[in-house]
């Protein structure tokens, strides 16, 4: 049988462009060899938030008296924090099956390759006018540190850990390894990050990184910084410096790899084309590229979550002249809505040329729908004059962003 695109990989991008391609009267055809949902939704955004959840809950519960509530002898059970991490996944998965069979697209779960234009998948040929590539990522070893999946984790293996280890060495400092870093803390457990870079989270806006690292250090999270693994032998660490640790275990937190695409099909889509490893973004790109509704790559926000969220978008001061661009910095203490809900930690720190914001970074509660609102204002390229003309609701993080453009 024909179709009018084939789509070998179920996550954002792939799911995505099913869903538009259908709503457009294609014939759709969807191969998937694991679980429709991809990464995001069965190995990455959804579980790893669900867990994080139970961690923040366990961690506000112990210091739940500061609010007037007794708590005592609040403790967790690891092993149901994994069975509702993995009930939300299930259900979540059974929804988006169910959309995509209602939606009329075919699934084929199995794997599938390209061969001369057709793909092949358990023994079967099928002709399709078009191909999208949507296969995802792995997570990224190198040599010297390969997973074996037992002292040296990825962050696959990690969610499937059904007990808390009593220590656990971080190398990498990115989202997932600072999301698991806070997961950990909250739950007790000993935590060390090392991180090639600086500071952690090399990514974000150096004032963003030297918060994080405040924050860890008063959380009693070890972190050696400008550093790397020198050598492991009997599951005892050397770093560069000299410094030696015992982890229970390793979560390898470098990265992910694109999975090989097929190479003859017309289009690349999500993590597996090479660029911003997001499901957001792979969401946007199966729009673009279905839907024909672009949106503008350099304004896709980032966003660490835990206690106190961390987003950005645009550019960071350290990527601008001197001389060439304002900024603002509000601490979030200055809001009430911060005190009233025990969240003090962090600032909103807008930068800005010829009158308009060029970048955001934010370290809040609500720091995700915080950026999401500048995002929005810079896109569609308004002014802070005009901004400021917008009634913002008191009290809230949002009225932050109000504050901060009277100070550029």
């Amino acid at each position: 049988m024909k179709y009018d695109l084939g789509i070998i990989g179920g996550g954002p991008a792939g799911y995505t462009a099913a869903f538009q391609a259908r709503q457009k009267g294609l014939s759709v055809l969807l191969f998937e060899k694991d679980k429709v949902g991809g990464v995001c939704l069965n190995r990455g955004c959804i579980p790893t938030k669900a867990i994080l959840h139970s961690a923040e809950l366990f961690e506000e519960l112990k210091c739940a008296s500061d609010l007037g509530i007794s708590a005592e002898n609040v403790s967790v059970d690891y092993t149901k924090v994994i069975e509702r991490k993995n009930s939300i996944v299930e259900k979540l998965r059974k929804s988006l099956e169910l959309s995509l069979k209602n939606a009329g697209v075919t699934v084929v779960n199995a794997e599938a390759s390209i061969d001369n234009g057709k793909i092949i998948a358990d023994g079967e040929t099928y002709i399709c006018e078009q191909i999208i590539a949507a296969t995802g990522s792995v997570p990224r070893d190198f040599e010297g540190l390969r997973f074996d999946h037992e002292f040296i984790l990825s962050s696959d293996d990690i969610l499937e850990m059904t007990a808390l280890p009593k220590s656990i060495a971080i190398i990498g400092s990115g989202a997932i390894g600072i999301e698991w870093a806070r997961i950990f803390s909250a739950f007790g457990v000993e935590v060390s990050i090392v991180e090639l870079a600086e500071h952690l989270l090399p990514l974000a806006d150096v004032e963003v990184s030297k918060r994080v690292e405040r924050i860890f250090k008063s959380k009693k999270i070890k972190m050696y910084l400008n550093n790397r693994v020198e050598k492991i032998e009997n599951h005892v660490l050397t770093l560069k410096s000299g410094d030696v640790l015992m982890p229970e275990c390793i979560l390898l937190a470098v990265g992910r790899t694109p999975s090989t695409p097929a190479s003859s099909c017309s289009l690349t889509l999500g993590d597996a084309c090479g660029k911003i490893q997001l499901a957001h973004f792979a969401i946007k790109q199966a729009i673009a590229e279905t839907a024909g509704i672009e949106f503008v790559e350099t304004l896709v926000p980032s966003v660490v979550y835990g206690c106190p969220e961390i987003a950005w978008v645009g550019k960071r001061e350290q990527d601008l002249d001197e001389g060439t661009y304002t900024k603002s910095n509000l601490l979030i203490s200055a809001l009430g809505k911060s005190h009233c809900d025990n969240c003090t930690e962090g600032f909103i720190k807008i930068l800005s040329q010829n009158g308009k914001i060029v970048g955001a970074h934010i370290v809040a509660k609500e720091a995700s729908a915080l950026i999401q609102q500048i995002t929005i204002a810079m896109q569609n390229n308004m002014t802070i004059d005009d901004l400021k003309k917008v009634c913002f609701a008191h009290p809230t993080y949002s009225e932050g962003i109000f504050e901060s453009l009277f100070r550029l």
